[in-house]
């Protein structure tokens, strides 16, 4: 009964503040449990897109002298290799001829079976068919007649029926069972396709080491939905696999290659969720702690009164346990509520992670059950007026200095060249993440929060307030510096809840310009031509583009070593600091306009070859010719370049001595590049290579950064909006609440509303203006560490942080806001008759 009637009053009396605590409750439940379906959302969008990306699961190639006997399991279909030493096609009375190619026997229901593997462009594909670069080599077009040059036999006429693009090139041409670094540097670029009947007609006949056989198998799909246990579980049918073949064949894994790149992503996206999380969980619960402590003096009064009138020890304990279980029932299926329509809005699913619920109970029994057990008597809970008390052990001892200390050598180590928070143990099958990387940005946020609250303790209180208490100075700052612990936290958490704001925002604003930014160094710009007679007038005129930019590119030799060689116009390329080494991108640019023969390598290629600046760097030639350069600088990315070895050289000096074809880059004027990559195609017809930046973002396929964390962002930001606003206005109400009899007395001795205004003005500015620039010090602190921790997930890193202006303008307008409304209801609040406040309290 005393039960019922302890929870009855707290109802009625302290209504205001139950409903504060659950609601910090629900928050701290809420992040957890959205950013738990996130990361489930994000693993089965991994999974799902590396499984969509592959178009031949696995490549079962039959080794010379054996024959696979063992049934292949799901879908597959056999696929013939010759290789043969070139094409010959007459086009208007000029013979035009290639190098050493690929004809490839494909079964009749192939593209039907495996569609992902190519894609017609022209004609019909019930013939014979010419990879798109083939067709452009030779200039030949749906119904040209094209001689084979046959190893060992005469040559074969065959009439091309269609044109098709081969996406997954590189895939279809590896070589099965060779080591990563065996694989040839690109697939070949004379590739002939044709009805299995018609190779076995024509290739039957070659020598047998010039053909291979293959068999193409699609498994079934239903996979876990994590990419490290579907990376597993298709890992291991392939080894069964090969185990069964017993020396027969050997599988060449696409699907697991796939999954083993998604799973670390997957690991990235694990530590995005510890990083974005666990801030925000301890934000609420330092909210709903602070909550609760506001009311403590009211809370220990209490408590001895009901000592006094005979309750044990054991009733206060069950009194404080029915207060917990109240807010917790109140606030934890509010946040899990709350979890369940976000996510429905956000990603399409009402799951959320349960164990959340757990939190927000730990929550409610460290912030309101432990402070309700802190039971006392009368005398305990008088303290003498004025008693000075010893400054906390940390503040005397430099914790704080010391965590941020931590945090600058932890970060320093993390944020050498070199470091990666992903581990990746070569010839082990699994990851792990170097967790002790957390340990910077945790020490920061810790120290600079506890730097806050020293700052915020000894700040200059009769300073400070001058501007807003104007004569009564000395008064205002007497109440607020015995106010001043309270004042401390009430800073120190608005403070943090800034900080959260700031580095969230910035961090993920900096992620999407990142993820766009990697696009477009796999595309080239917003749309890339490349394979087109068409000229640099030409493709300006078509609507959507902005502006074009000619991009000359070949292979060259630098020693042994084939390289991609492109060749730029440096006054009018545009490229990012981050993507040289030793300079500005402006100042290693100039040197190209200033030295025709300058050439920019790569990292790699520099220490391979032992290169210092000016020393002269032969290129040769596919066919001989040697051309001579000077080294004048290090380019590190390369709009179009691969990830390792390539060269950039002046486009004047290459076009005169090693000519190379010419790929467009195409700025679009706004309209979106998919729009204008289809008008393009329609425009340049089929042998002419068109892509789009929209179209590359999806095919860098499960990589992190082609996930959409819109969802998580829109959660992210309204969080930190959410918790600013609370930290910074319902802290000062509810210490102002508990001031209600300070005011009411001092309305009794003659204090006007307008000086009571000047105590409240005073403590309002002086928590904004402490929170906000000690947490906007702190967010960019932390949002520098963020980004240098977490360099994995941006490829490559930014030049400088994007600073989101505009919703950071929310922000302060939404603290100021709840600041004013602070301040404004306690105004008045004490406008109300003093005797009828202090029989109410």
């Amino acid at each position: 009964m005393l039960i019922l009637i302890w929870l009855r009053g707290l109802l009625t009396r302290r209504a205001g503040r139950l409903a504060a605590a659950a609601a910090g409750i629900a928050l701290a439940v809420a992040l957890p449990a959205m950013l738990g379906a996130f990361l489930a959302s994000a693993k089965a969008t991994m999974t799902a897109r590396s499984v969509q990306r592959v178009a031949v699961d696995w490549q079962v190639e039959q080794q010379p002298g054996q024959t696979v006997s063992v049934p292949m399991p799901g879908t597959s279909r056999e696929v013939s290799f010759a290789r043969i030493d070139g094409f010959e096609s007459r086009q208007a009375g000029q013979t035009l001829t290639t190098g050493a190619g690929q004809v490839l026997g494909l079964p009749a229901d192939y593209a039907a079976t495996f569609p992902g593997e190519l894609r017609l462009l022209a004609g019909n594909a019930n013939g014979p068919l010419l990879a798109q670069q083939t067709a452009a080599n030779l200039h030949a077009q749906p119904g040209a007649g094209v001689s084979v040059r046959r190893p060992g036999l005469p040559d074969a006429a065959v009439t091309v029926t269609g044109v098709v693009e081969l996406p997954a090139a590189d895939s279809l041409f590896q070589r099965v069972g060779a080591p990563p670094g065996a694989q040839p540097q690109a697939p070949p670029d004379n590739v002939l396709l044709l009805p299995a009947a018609d190779w076995h007609r024509l290739f039957d006949g070659i020598p047998r080491d010039r053909v291979r056989t293959q068999f193409h198998v699609r498994i079934g799909h239903r996979l876990p939905s994590d990419p490290a246990a579907a990376y597993t579980a298709v890992t291991g049918q392939a080894r069964n696999l090969e185990e069964r073949m017993a020396g027969s064949g050997l599988v060449g894994d696409n699907l697991g290659a796939a999954l083993d790149a998604a799973r670390e992503d997957a690991l990235y996206s694990q530590v995005l969720f510890l990083f974005l999380g666990a801030p925000a969980v301890v934000l609420a619960g330092l909210l709903v702690g602070l909550v609760t402590r506001a009311g403590a003096p009211r809370r220990t009064a209490e408590q001895s009164l009901l000592r006094t009138r005979g309750a044990s020890r054991g009733t206060l304990v069950r009194l404080a346990l029915a207060e917990t279980a109240l807010v917790g029932v109140a606030g934890v299926p509010a946040g899990l509520g709350l979890a369940a329509v976000a996510g429905q809005a956000l990603f399409g699913s009402a799951n959320v992670s349960w164990w959340a619920a757990a939190v927000g109970l730990l929550v409610a029994a460290v912030t309101v059950l432990l402070p309700a057990l802190n039971a006392t008597t009368v005398a305990a809970a008088r303290r003498p007026v004025g008693e000075r008390r010893r400054a906390p052990a940390w503040l005397r001892y430099g914790l704080d200095l010391w965590l941020l200390a931590g945090a600058a050598v932890i970060f320093w180590i993390t944020s050498r060249n070199g470091y990666q928070l992903v581990l990746v143990p070569e010839g082990l099958p699994q990851l792990s993440v170097d967790y002790w990387a957390f340990a910077g940005p945790a020490l920061l946020w810790a120290g600079a929060g506890l730097l806050i609250w020293r700052l915020t303790r000894t700040l200059p209180i009769t300073w400070a307030v001058r501007p807003l208490a104007g004569g009564l100075t000395n008064t205002v700052s007497a109440m607020l510096t015995r106010q001043r612990a309270p004042l401390a936290r009430a800073a120190t958490l608005a403070a943090l809840a800034i900080a959260f704001a700031v580095s969230t925002s910035v961090f993920d604003t900096t992620y999407r310009q990142q993820a766009q930014v990697d696009a477009e160094l796999t595309n080239g710009a917003d749309v890339t031509v490349s394979q087109t007679t068409a000229t640099q007038g030409q493709l300006a005129t078509v609507p959507g583009v902005a502006r074009v930019e000619p991009l000359q590119h070949r292979f060259a030799y630098v020693g042994s070593d084939l390289q991609d060689l492109y060749g730029i116009r440096p006054a009018t390329t545009r490229l990012h600091d981050t993507y040289v080494s030793g300079g500005t991108a402006r100042e290693i640019l100039d040197r190209l306009t200033r030295q025709p023969d300058a050439l920019l390598v790569s990292q790699e290629t520099v220490n391979d070859f032992q290169l210092h600046l000016g020393d002269q760097v032969r290129l040769r030639t596919e066919n001989g010719t040697t051309v001579p350069f000077h080294y004048a600088g290090i380019i590190t990315e390369f709009p179009t370049a691969p990830r390792d070895s390539f060269l950039v050289a002046n486009a004047a000096y290459l076009a005169r001595h090693m000519p190379a074809g010419t790929t467009y880059l195409i700025t679009t004027d706004g309209t979106p590049p998919h729009q204008v990559a289809t008008d393009l195609r329609d425009r340049l017809g089929p042998t002419a290579k068109v892509t789009d930046v929209e179209t590359t973002r999806q095919v860098v396929g499960s990589s992190l950064t082609a996930v959409d964390l819109s969802g998580l962002t829109a959660i992210e930001l309204g969080y930190a909006l959410t918790l600013a606003a609370l930290a910074t206005g319902l802290l000062l109400v509810l210490g102002f609440a508990e001031r209600r009899r300070t005011y009411a007395l001092a309305r009794v001795l003659g204090a006007t509303p307008r000086q009571l205004g000047s105590f409240v003005w005073a403590e309002v500015g002086l928590v904004g203006v402490a929170a906000a620039v000690l947490g906007a010090l702190c967010g960019w602190a932390l949002s520098r560490m963020l980004v240098a921790v977490l360099s994995g997930v941006f490829d490559p890193p930014p030049d400088t942080l994007a600073v989101p202006w505009a919703y950071l303008a929310v922000l302060a307008i939404l603290g100021v806001a709840a600041l004013l409304a602070a301040g404004a209801a306690t105004v008045r609040a004490a406008r109300r008759p003093p005797l009828t406040v202090l029989r109410d309290l």
